[in-house]
């Protein structure tokens, strides 16, 4: 059971509870438009640009992740999260009456501060409040509480848009991390991570650190493709088809990444890398046969195993390339590549797109993934022990 053991404190102690709470509520508000504002971007007569909206959502979130710890050390983890929850949220309310793509633009790059600074700031209080002694544990839970958010809500964004229209789903997007703020008074009150400013830099500048990071960034990139453009490039004849792969991808993702920490323990982080490119390249390809459902929900599915195995084997790579000291250096990096990844995946496709057409585009993804097999080869010969760790 989570929370029994000899001589080991409980997992699940109120404030964690809390804090799940909060996770989940900041999650739908993350996921749920996620697939849905680029799809409202084609509505209002600007299909191309529609990546745009994930490019600025992302590129803002990379920015503000590399400065919140500075935020975190002057107001607290309460006043840091708040200010994130309300920009995460209230700004989607604007979407419907403000259509314009400039507008479109703007509100996701607000959106992406807030995200980035529930990202860190979050991130470092639920790791305070995993006890030392079950750390690998409660850090999995709170990552299985994550990936199930997303799992859920991201096709079911499509679904509800589909259904209802776009403003229930802007709705429940202002409304979710708003209601979760109650959590916030509860939550114990922690001081910022010292010496921020220092270690990352050194951090961007390590080449064990940024290894793992790059090859993590290019499987994102093509994920910010596969959930920007996919549901528009299926079409009005498949498009049952996109909530069902936006579905499978984050599933699968989910248990590989579970998976691949069992493995990667016991045979090393490094092992799991080149697998995980492969899969991730293979993935893609599929997916670019649009006109096939089999062959989008296979393409899903295997990009979702790649997609999990990177994401578990590089953060607890990265972890165990540094001094727990360094560990607020390894987060910011590693989501820093995260958003990054889709924000260029997004961003680029969307100016290929016009030009070549998706399927076309969707290779092109693929074959951009090709330089991490080396990557990966390369990292296969450093030695390092595994660690266990969650987004």
């Amino acid at each position: 059971m989570l929370g029994c053991g000899i001589d080991r404190p409980p997992i699940l102690s109120r404030a964690l509870l809390l804090r799940l709470v909060a996770i989940v509520g900041c999650s739908i508000s993350f996921y749920l438009p996620l697939a849905v504002v680029p799809l409202f971007a084609a509505a209002a007569g600007a299909r191309s640009a529609a990546g745009l909206t994930t490019g600025a959502l992302l590129t803002a979130t990379v920015l503000f992740e590399l400065v919140t710890p500075r935020i975190v050390a002057h107001l607290g983890y309460r006043w840091t999260l708040a200010i994130g929850m309300l920009l995460l949220g209230v700004p989607a309310l604007l979407f419907l009456p403000f259509p314009s793509i400039p507008a479109m633009v703007a509100i996701s790059a607000v959106r992406g501060v807030g995200f980035a600074i529930i990202v860190v700031a979050g991130g470092a209080l639920t790791a305070a409040l995993v006890p030392d002694q079950r750390r690998g544990e409660g850090l999995a839970l709170v990552g299985l509480v994550s990936g199930l958010s997303s799992v859920l809500t991201l096709p079911l964004g499509i679904w509800a848009a589909g259904r209802w229209g776009f403003g229930i789903v802007f709705l429940v997007t202002a409304a979710a991390p708003v209601l979760a703020m109650a959590t916030l008074p509860a939550l114990p009150r922690h001081d910022g991570p010292a010496g921020f400013r220092h270690t990352t830099m050194r951090g961007l500048r390590d080449g064990r650190l940024m290894r793992p990071a790059i090859i993590f960034a290019t499987c994102t990139s093509a994920a910010g493709v596969l959930v920007t453009f996919l549901p528009i490039a299926l079409g009005r004849p498949l498009s049952w088809v996109a909530p069902l792969a936006l579905f499978v991808q984050p599933a699968v993702a989910t248990a590989a990444r579970w998976i691949a920490g069992r493995l990667g323990d016991r045979r090393g982080q490094t092992t799991l890398l080149l697998p995980g490119v492969i899969l991730s390249i293979v993935g893609m390809v599929a997916l670019a046969a649009t006109g096939s459902p089999a062959a989008v929900l296979t393409g899903a599915a295997v990009f979702g195993a790649g997609f999990g195995i990177l994401q578990n084997a590089t953060l607890a790579l990265m972890y165990a390339r540094v001094p727990v000291a360094g560990y607020s250096t390894v987060s910011a990096i590693w989501n820093a590549a995260y958003d990054l990844g889709m924000a260029l995946g997004a961003i680029g496709v969307g100016l290929l797109v016009s030009v070549v057409g998706f399927t076309a585009a969707f290779l092109l993804t693929a074959a951009a993934m090709v330089p991490a097999l080396f990557l990966a080869r390369r990292e296969a010969t450093e030695p390092a022990r595994s660690a266990p760790a969650a987004r």
